[in-house]
């Protein structure tokens, strides 16, 4: 059951990163027995935003690609079905260029990711993987024409290149990203939506009563920053309505005041609240202010 919430989690992640960039599609169905392709993503033709700001994640986006990511280690026989859904995409376009009799340019023939925590040695000969001197560690490709690579999350170097991919790893590699995702700044364009996503996952696993102890490890790293989250934003709540309250009863009030209110803690705002009912001047909220410094 656990794996089917994380299956989840990491395709909504990924369309969440992706949408940017271009067409996503989540779920995709092929031809042939039925199969479903977790993320299937068409790369803009322009892109409005940069690629680099997912890393080694947005190097994978640079053309067309297929992602099949793996919460448990990736089996012969799962990297096996992922091949199929390549091979039984790659037909269809080539039947469609048969019937338009155009020829399908290089850069629409999807590439696969297989994103799998942890990869064997056995495994990855078994495939004929081998890495690039071009690419990252941890990134390993089979045949050429295959136009496939498994990704050994667990291989990726600590860097900020990795991490949106190191947040689908498991264990220490993923409580790890989620720290450097904590510290990343607060206006990253993709920080909050991760931080949702992640919350959402905790809160499904907190409810399923099979969880496996990378599971729980993982609801308790993420319990303070939930909580630490959602008190920040009673706090902004707050600052909001105050200021508001302020603007009405005394006129519009200058920026160092206003830097003064947000710089309250909750109980200091709701003190202000009730205060605030007896001002009659600007003179009041100074005063009011400069006892709560003493």
């Amino acid at each position: 059951m656990t794996r089917f919430i994380h299956d989840q989690f990491a395709k909504d992640y990924l369309e969440e990163l992706l949408k940017p960039y271009g067409e996503v599609q989540g779920s995709s169905r092929v031809a042939g027995e039925v199969r479903e392709i977790d993320v299937l993503f068409s790369p803009l033709t322009k892109q409005s935003t940069n690629l680099e700001t997912l890393g080694l994640l947005g190097r994978f986006a640079a053309t067309a690609a297929i992602f099949e990511p793996f919460r448990n280690a990736a089996s012969k026989e799962e990297i096996c079905d992922c091949l199929l859904k390549l091979l039984e995409v790659r037909g269809g376009l080539q039947r469609q260029a048969n019937r338009n009799k155009t020829s399908i340019p290089e850069l629409e023939l999807p590439k696969l990711w297989i994103l799998t925590p942890t990869a064997s040695t056995t495994l990855l000969s078994g495939f004929g993987a081998t890495q690039k001197v071009e690419w990252l560690p941890g990134v390993h490709f089979i045949a050429e024409y295959l136009r496939t690579a498994i990704v050994a999350i667990h291989q990726l170097p600590r860097t900020q290149e990795t991490l949106w991919l190191r947040i689908l790893g498991r264990g220490t590699v993923q409580k790890q990203a989620i720290d450097e995702l904590e510290a990343l700044s607060s206006n990253h364009p993709f920080r909050r939506a991760t931080l949702e996503l992640l919350y959402n996952l905790r809160q499904n696993l907190q409810v399923n009563q099979n969880s496996e102890e990378d599971d729980r490890e993982l609801i308790m790293r993420l319990q303070p920053l939930y909580q630490q989250d959602r008190e920040q934003a009673v706090q902004q709540g707050e600052q909001r309505l105050i200021i508001r309250l302020l603007n009405r009863r005394l006129g519009e009030i200058d920026s160092s005041t206003n830097e003064r209110v947000q710089g309250l803690s909750i109980e200091q705002l709701e003190a202000l609240g009730e205060a605030l009912l007896d001002f009659s001047a600007f003179s009041d909220l100074e005063a009011w202010l400069n006892q709560q410094i003493q």
